[in-house]
């Protein structure tokens, strides 16, 4: 009998970072695992030759089969994998050491089938590690908090328990749509250490407005107990406030910033997105200062 399950790296990519997914690859291939480890890098956009050609014979390199995005990616990768546990890197994190051990060994010990991680963000030359102070992940506060610390590069789940949902409009917030609806089932074993380094510089998703208003509407309609815990209610609206504002819609940004203070008065994200929606700061400004210190949005 096997002493460690078998292990598949879902790794999604674009192409546009060469040097960052060969570190994350890299990163997994290190690992001081004693399980069977497969990794599989999904090209989305046509990448699929350029990435095969960079990365060496231990990497499967498939196109996208599904579709077109991160979740598709996610899904072609998880299909092709044989493995008992699946886990994901984003092209531009990359696992540190004692990552894999760590998380398997408290996913048997505690009986669960999908967990996370601590995490390190890097932004500006800076390393900030973003812990949960809890060994276990309830819906309850995932409601509450996005968590960032419940990242998608620090997932680890039973293969075929869960798959991302391709209907994430542009792809926004499908990794907390996957961790609440595990979360839903049973409880995330967390593992409370750094174990992945998050680096925030050129993600894809970063200015992308419309897409980040049209993903949070999609989470509210999905999971309508976000609406119902007011800290966790002031929070979405607040960052649908910044978001049209960000996009100049300031009838808009009043209109939610107003809900936000409504759920919860002492909302920060509220009097942000007003100042944004004023031309009193940029929105790039103000996600430039977060980021600095480790926070989103």
């Amino acid at each position: 009998m096997r002493s460690q399950p078998s292990v598949g790296v879902v790794i999604p990519t674009r192409g546009t970072r060469p040097r960052q997914l060969r570190e994350a690859v890299q990163a997994v291939l290190v690992q001081d695992y004693p399980g069977e480890l497969e990794v599989v890098v999904v090209a989305d956009g046509g990448c699929s030759r350029w990435v095969t050609g960079t990365l060496g014979p231990a990497v499967r390199v498939l196109p996208n089969a599904l579709s077109p995005g991160l979740p598709g990616a996610r899904n072609t990768g998880i299909a092709a994998c044989r493995s008992d546990l699946i886990a994901f890197c984003d092209d531009d994190d990359m696992w540190l050491p004692g990552k894999l051990n760590a998380q398997v060994n408290a996913l048997k010990e505690a009986g669960g089938e999908f967990a996370s991680c601590g995490i390190e963000v890097e932004h500006g030359g800076r390393r900030m590690s973003r812990l949960a102070g809890t060994s276990t992940v309830t819906v309850d506060h995932l409601v509450r908090s996005r968590m960032m610390m419940v990242h998608s590069s620090t997932f680890l789940f039973e293969r075929g328990v869960l798959w991302p949902d391709e209907s994430a409009p542009g792809g926004q917030n499908e990794d907390w749509d996957l961790a609440l609806r595990a979360a839903k089932r049973r409880p995330l074993v967390h593992v409370d250490r750094p174990l992945v380094l998050v680096r925030w510089a050129g993600s894809h998703y970063a200015a992308r407005w419309a897409d980040r208003i049209a993903g949070l509407e999609w989470m509210l309609a999905r999971h309508p107990e976000l609406a119902v815990d007011p800290c966790g209610a002031a929070r979405v609206y607040g960052q649908l406030a910044f978001s049209h504002a960000a996009l100049g819609q300031r009838r808009a940004a009043v209109r939610w910033a107003g809900r936000a203070f409504a759920a919860r008065l002492a909302e920060p994200r509220a009097p942000i997105a007003l100042a944004v929606a004023a031309g009193l700061v940029s929105a790039s400004t103000v996600l430039s200062l977060l980021h600095s210190r480790g926070h989103g949005i």
